[in-house]
């Protein structure tokens, strides 16, 4: 099989964005970096156009509850919706970027983040941020979530950079050949989905255009994050059937999905719920005032 330029795109990528010393730093850690620095750039703008209020020293203060909400759940909530197990095992691991065996200890790197687990903590500590710094909480969620696919793009460039994350094994032109799948030679490739790309893309530009644009549909716009929820959750559950699900969970939660579709149900059935809730709410309240 003769490979094109796009299938051998993750051949010409290296996932480490400089040394230090014998340390390595990934591009996936550096996107955390842009993706914070582009919601907050965002949020501002935002918050000047529409002329919502808030100063930046109250931004400012939000985004270190934010940043340690998102980077602490994500880890946590890989230890515990996809490794509880071995890291009850290895407690140490969970915090400390080391593995231990006959042989000693070894720098291993952090490794593992959940996308769902930054998501839970990274509100529960985005709405405590709020509360501290006496910002409307509703209308501070609602910035939030509205921004969070624009931050989330980089993330998932990030894997694609790395080579992590592939989907399933295709047949298709748009597959390409990543060297981590350790499935194959290049001289007899099996191409895999870039499901980084299509979660990067939907769940991402996609989502934050979509969410952008209903805060002009006055029944919408102070609803984000049930439209994020629901949004998100459609979008991954599906593309979940092109991304290769983890080796040690396979396809085995109820229906046979996989277990990000699983948390993805949860979120869209949690937006639903929450959608109808706002919307009966309103509908009550206009009643009382006549």
């Amino acid at each position: 099989m003769e490979l094109s330029w796009w299938n051998l795109i993750p051949t010409y990528m290296d996932g480490t964005a400089f040394s230090l010393g014998g340390f390595e730093v990934k591009w996936y850690g550096v996107m955390y970096i842009f993706a914070f620095i582009t919601a907050y750039l965002t949020i501002m703008h935002v918050n000047k156009k529409e002329k919502l209020g808030f100063t930046k020293d109250q931004f400012d203060s939000l985004f270190t509850w934010i940043i340690a909400g998102i980077i602490i759940g994500a880890r946590l909530g890989y230890v515990f919706f996809y490794k509880p197990g071995y890291y009850l095992a290895n407690p140490t691991e969970i915090i400390l970027p080391m593995s231990h065996d006959a042989t000693g200890w070894h720098f291993t790197g952090i490794a593992g983040m959940s996308y769902h687990g930054g998501l839970i903590l990274g509100t529960i500590f985005t709405f405590i941020g709020l509360k501290k710094n006496k910002m409307d909480v509703w209308k501070g969620l609602n910035l939030c979530f509205m921004v969070a696919p624009l931050a989330y793009t980089w993330g998932r460039f990030g894997n694609f950079i790395n080579g992590e994350l592939f989907g399933e094994a295709t047949t298709s032109g748009i597959g390409m050949w990543f060297p981590q799948a350790h499935d194959s030679p290049i001289e007899a490739p099996i191409l895999h989905h870039p499901s980084q790309l299509y979660e990067m893309t939907f769940e991402g530009l996609v989502l934050f255009l979509l969410l952008y644009n209903a805060r002009r549909i006055p029944l919408l716009k102070d609803k984000m994050p049930c439209l994020y929820l629901m949004g998100y959750g459609l979008f991954r559950f599906f593309i979940e059937f092109f991304r290769m699900s983890d080796a040690h969970l396979g396809r085995n939660d109820l229906f046979g999905m996989s277990r990000g579709q699983t948390l993805c149900s949860l979120m869209i059935l949690s937006g639903l719920i929450w959608m109808i809730f706002l919307i009966y709410k309103e509908k009550k309240a206009k009643v009382n005032e006549k």
